[in-house]
């Protein structure tokens, strides 16, 4: 099994506690009416949200994915899941991990560091242009979330 890694790091204006509430803690909620069009819904099918639960996020076009948070630390503002289902993806690869770590900068804005690990099955190789369509994905996600808490300064505060 080959494990491939890779790390990405987005700046953010918006305060840490904030981006990491609308981003993490209340992404169940928020994403799915962000993002109606690609997200019908992302359910909590086992657990309370926190560290151990699983969320299934369930695709507009159909489908779904299902992942496991391995940690949840709403002090060290750390979040580190591993996708366990997803149609079309588990027949090359066995699973997915990231790790998500928040950091406050100096001028009050946000850092998200993430690194990812994708544990491939047999002789699968992940292609440049699929680690980049998946980090613009995530990176699109985070882009609307951030675009609505600055247009929203009093939510998740």
């Amino acid at each position: 099994m080959a494990v491939i890694t890779f790390t990405d790091e987005h700046s953010s204006p918006i305060a840490l506690s904030r981006i990491f509430k609308a981003s993490i803690i209340d992404s169940h909620n928020l994403i799915p009416k962000l993002l109606p069009q690609a997200i019908k819904s992302i359910d909590i099918i086992e657990g309370d949200g926190g560290t151990g639960s699983i969320k299934q996020i369930n695709f507009a076009q159909g489908g779904n994915l299902k992942h496991k948070i391995d940690e949840l630390n709403e002090k060290t503002y750390t979040y580190n899941y591993t996708l366990i289902e997803g149609e079309g993806l588990m027949d090359k690869i066995e699973k997915i991990s990231y790790q998500v770590k928040f950091e406050s900068t100096p001028d009050g804005g946000t850092v998200s560091k993430m690194t990812t690990s994708v544990y491939a099955k047999g002789g699968f190789e992940l292609k440049e242009e699929e680690v980049k369509a998946g980090k613009e994905k995530v990176l699109g996600m985070y882009k609307v979330v951030e675009a609505y808490l600055l247009q929203n300064p009093d939510a998740y505060v």
